[in-house]
């Protein structure tokens, strides 16, 4: 790239990453604190629901007690271990951390992206996805614990980028112990796991932005000699024996009252209150008889079906797959709730550099397709929650037009997406110099 043209892609000072960073960092510090003076003075709170559950599980761990003493909190003690100073500093203590993880998300967006030799115009934009989308930004401050789980996923990402499996397996297991569905990233990481690549003391390849060659989609080698190699058995050891260990450690101070609540509850839970889910209205006509395992967990055939089809098809393109499998696992799940959806808005930025979506009118269509679906469900949610009429099969139906309007997004930036594997392909200096010779 010629100096000219190093020029022209700079980006103005006003949108240079350092400024983007700064103005987040206090818009987030400015929602916190009119947050405090919404919470005290008006009837309809800023603060999520969920972020004075924490609180509340905090405040009994700090005490000695239990965190699942306080209803509904089906988390990891991490969590609320990491919450204690709520209850020592100030009660705004984990909108802080949040908040930073939010930030953090931003800058590891940043990271992939330079990594993979992304314009810095591009990579601005691209960041501000995250740091500027209102989804996200209120996720943080309203206490939400999300930004956390976003933060280890991408850190994830840059430690296979950077050949460092014992730390990527560690931060995996980790996360699965924290947040129970990166599970679903388990396999595509193991088959990115090429030994030809992961070589002890070297830096995988990586395909950069502008490699014409990641147009053209490779193979895996599913010979059993190869699946079960050195790097995948390592990081499947070292991510479930920390996954394992975490579990072990939370069951001995909390017993069974963790294993069901954080674990168990998770694969079987039937929630009869309305969400996106199209399951829900099944789950509420049926909820006073008792659903059996196999019934519960049936539910789960058309993710898990879902799941391997993404799998198999795009795993070479991790990023991109991590990001399919996310859409595909919220929109097909038994309990959608508004949170799930910054799971995979951490990673869209990190597909948009390879998509050939034009904003218009693709990308304005998909954007109102997918917008207007969720406002349609809001509309009659509103009608049952605030106004009490009967509108279950309405909504119901709306749930179902959320799913179609998610599988039509979902098609459209597969079909616009450029293929583009996380990893180069290995040259060995025999192929070089059978190359030169030719």
């Amino acid at each position: 790239m010629s100096p000219a043209s190093d020029k022209t892609d700079e980006s103005p000072k006003w949108m240079s990453f350092r400024s983007l960073l700064l103005s987040s960092m206090l818009l987030r510090v400015f929602l916190i604190v009119y947050g405090e003076w919404q919470d005290a003075h008006m009837e309809v709170r800023y603060t999520d629901v969920d972020y004075i559950v924490f609180s509340d599980a905090a405040s009994l761990m700090a005490s000695g007690e239990s965190p699942y003493k306080r209803t509904t909190y089906r988390y990891s003690p991490l969590l609320a271990l990491l919450l204690v100073p709520n209850s020592i500093f100030h009660r705004s203590w984990g909108k802080f951390l949040f908040s930073a993880s939010d930030l953090l998300v931003g800058l590891f967006i940043r990271k992939i992206l330079k990594q993979r030799k992304v314009s810095e115009k591009v990579c601005t934009v691209s960041v501000m996805v995250w740091l500027l989308n209102p989804f996200t930004f209120t996720i943080g401050t309203r206490g939400n614990c999300e930004p956390i789980v976003c933060a280890m996923i991408l850190w994830i990402i840059i430690s296979l980028m950077k050949g460092n499996l014992s730390q990527a397996a560690f931060w995996y297991g980790l996360v699965v112990h924290f947040r129970v569905y990166p599970i679903i990233y388990a396999l595509p990481i193991i088959l990115v796991l090429d030994s030809k690549l992961f070589r002890s003391g070297h830096k995988p390849p990586l395909e950069g932005w502008t490699d014409t060659s990641s147009t053209e989609k490779r193979t895996f080698d599913f010979s059993v000699g190869s699946l079960f190699s050195r790097e995948r058995i390592m990081f499947g050891l070292i991510s479930g024996a920390v996954f394992l260990a975490c579990n072990a450690v939370s069951f001995y101070f909390y017993g069974h009252e963790f294993l069901h609540e954080a674990l168990l509850y998770h694969l079987t839970r039937t929630d009869p209150r309305h969400n996106f889910s199209i399951y829900f209205y099944h789950i509420y006509l049926h909820y006073e008889r008792q659903f059996s395992a196999l019934e519960k967990l049936i539910s789960f055939l058309p993710q898990f079906t879902v799941q391997l089809a993404l799998v198999f098809c795009f795993s070479q393109d991790l990023v991109f797959c991590m990001f399919l499998q996310t859409v595909a696992f919220v929109a097909f799940n038994k309990v959608i709730t508004a949170q799930y959806f910054v799971w995979f808005y951490c990673l869209l930025p990190l597909i948009l550099p390879w998509s050939r979506m034009k904003l218009k009118w693709e990308g304005i269509l998909c954007m109102v397709l997918w917008i207007g679906a969720q406002t349609h469900w809001l509309l009659w949610g509103y009608m049952l929650e605030f106004k009490g009429v009967n509108v279950f099969l309405q909504l119901w139906m709306a749930s179902l037009v959320f799913l179609a309007a998610n599988t039509f997004v979902l098609v459209k930036i597969i079909q616009r997406h450029r293929f583009s594997p996380l990893f180069g392909q290995y040259v060995s200096s025999d192929r070089k110099n059978v190359t030169k010779l030719d």
